[in-house]
């Protein structure tokens, strides 16, 4: 098994450079100076392979089969990322890790780099006086997608996780009535993508329209800063296949995801 090292930031930047979408998360978090990241370099330095160890496991590239050990004793929550990249970890790691809870192969990686048409919505950047209203509605989305209740598991944790994307720039809600209309969050942010999370309409307000209208009017507004917006799915949830198909975003790559 390929020796690992600590890289440098121009390192890890030069490798996300390569495939700035796939890997938007792992250059996110080093240009924020977050987390612990362990590679696999070729001998002129630059990296074959790079993983991101922390609350999530990120591997991504050639060889992730050395990042085994590391994600063994990580104790992480999920392990996810460009699917062959997981596979060949996974395959390394499976005797030392516990089972997954969920196996999640096949989920499509979309990107959109044209503007869609505009949707005419009252999207907007959340602020804090949006936070009561925001901390449940993120709290639904993630139990909607991973299937855990954050707020049973760590509710103040999960409210100052939601206060800090808003004081980021990164949320962004429509709201009409006090019913959220439309809400999403930026999980990565680099200079040559967003990456997309919890895309979520109130359930009462589902099957109007207003995912795609509002969607397009928030690419639209992020495509005006960053050359791509992207995001994942789960490739069995058919009501947002088609949502981001009818903006125009296009599939170009696929991840998995380990849930434990």
């Amino acid at each position: 098994m390929a020796e690992t090292v600590s890289p440098t930031l121009d390192q890890v930047l030069a490798f996300c450079a390569e495939e700035p979408v796939e890997r938007v998360f792992l250059e996110d978090i080093a240009r924020r100076g977050l987390g612990r990241f362990s590679a696999v370099a070729e001998p002129d330095g630059r990296l074959r392979a790079l993983c991101h160890v922390g609350a999530n496991v990120v591997p991504s590239g050639a060889g992730c089969a050395a990042f085994a050990g590391a994600a063994a004793h990580g104790g992480a929550r999920m392990v996810i990322g460009e699917e062959r990249a997981v596979g060949e970890l996974w395959e390394a790691a499976a005797h030392v890790m516990p089972p997954p809870r969920d196996d999640r192969p096949g989920q499509p990686v979309y990107a959109l780099r044209e503007p869609p048409p505009p949707g005419e919505t009252g999207i907007r950047p959340a602020r804090l006086f949006d936070l009561d209203l925001l901390v449940p509605a993120c709290a639904d989305a993630h139990r909607e997608e991973i299937g855990v209740d954050p707020l049973e598991r760590d509710a103040e944790g999960f409210r100052w996780r939601t206060r800090q994307q808003i004081e980021e720039g990164r949320s962004w809600i429509w709201l009409e009535e006090g019913v959220i209309r439309f809400k999403a969050e930026a999980s990565a942010w680099t200079p040559a993508a967003v990456q997309l999370q919890q895309v979520w309409v109130d359930p009462q307000e589902r099957r109007r329209g207003y995912a795609g209208r509002a969607l397009a009017d928030l690419c639209r507004l992020l495509l005006e800063h960053v050359p791509a917006v992207c995001l994942f799915v789960r490739p069995e949830n058919a009501p947002a296949l088609r949502l981001y198909d009818s903006i125009g975003m296009t599939r170009e790559l696929t991840y998995r995801s380990l849930v434990f």
